[in-house]
């Protein structure tokens, strides 16, 4: 197997846990490279992403550092080696590597949880609130990248009208219902939209009003995308240099109290459906 020059977000964490896996059973490169056949280096660039792990070197790999968690190695396994090759793959160097890594986060995902309080998920935007957002990026975007992040955007949301969508459970503060992105007939059609979608049966939508206060990571965009197990969860967060990805167990342990506090202090799905129908109804 050829080595990558830039592995994604999912080869990286697969190398990643790799080598969290071989440091904590105190197992040396040089003994896995040794079982498995192969140079040293190759070990390292594959704790790095950098060199694909087949499934069978993988499960060698883990009963050689004594892993016994099943449910662990299989999901692992499935990360290392997915089913079919991801359809954000055909925007691959025509669009920022970072894009293409949420996109597969969210197809990889079992169950999402997200929170926002400027925008509006990007999983329920309308065309018209997106084409606002993309149109006062700095510096603008050429026609050409516009185009394809608004067409890539849409195709995202296809995760959660699939056959086994994942769960979806999103908290949006008022102050995104209230951001007259595009104009007021904008703002309208995308706060039907909300509603619309938050009846489907694997969506829950919380609305967090501003009377509810100071609230943790104020103003921060959060994605938590579970696993199969809680070890393999990840977290993306936007930054004005693109998406981050962490996966420390405390980072994570802090996200999960973060979204926990939030949806405290949301309204209930019902009460949240109305709150925006009422908002829609200002405009």
């Amino acid at each position: 197997m050829a080595a990558r020059t830039s592995p994604t977000e999912r080869q990286k964490r697969v190398g990643s846990e790799l080598h969290k896996m071989r440091v904590a059973a105190g197992v040396s490169a040089e003994s896995v490279a040794s079982l498995l056949s192969v140079d040293r280096s190759k070990i390292s660039n594959m704790e790095r992403g950098l060199r694909p792990i087949s499934a069978e070197r993988l499960r060698t790999w883990a009963c050689h550092c004594d892993c016994s968690d099943e449910p662990y190695i299989e999901g692992l396994t499935k990360l290392a080696q997915p089913e079919c090759r991801g359809w954000w793959e055909r925007y691959r160097g025509a669009l920022p590597g970072g894009l293409l890594d949420i996109a597969e986060l969210e197809a990889n995902a079992d169950r999402l949880r997200t929170a926002h309080t400027v925008h509006i998920p990007g999983l329920l935007q309308t065309v018209e609130h997106a084409r606002a957002i993309f149109g006062v990026a700095v510096p603008a975007l050429p026609k050409r990248e516009f185009e394809l992040r608004m067409v890539h955007r849409m195709e995202r949301q296809r995760v959660l009208m699939g056959e086994d969508p994942p769960e979806y459970h999103c908290v949006i503060h008022e102050a995104a219902l209230r951001m007259q992105f595009g104009g007021r007939a904008v703002v309208r059609g995308q706060l039907e939209h909300l509603m619309h979608m938050s009846e489907l049966s694997h969506l829950t939508l919380r609305v967090l009003p501003v009377a509810s206060g100071a609230f943790p990571g104020s103003g921060q965009t959060l994605v938590y995308a579970e696993g199969v197990v809680p070890a393999l969860d990840t977290v993306q967060i936007d930054s004005t240099h693109g998406p981050e990805f962490v996966y420390g167990e405390a980072q994570l342990s802090k996200y999960r109290d973060q979204l926990e506090w939030m949806e405290r202090l949301s309204l209930d799905p019902g009460a949240s459906r109305t709150f925006i129908h009422d908002i829609a109804r200002q405009l």
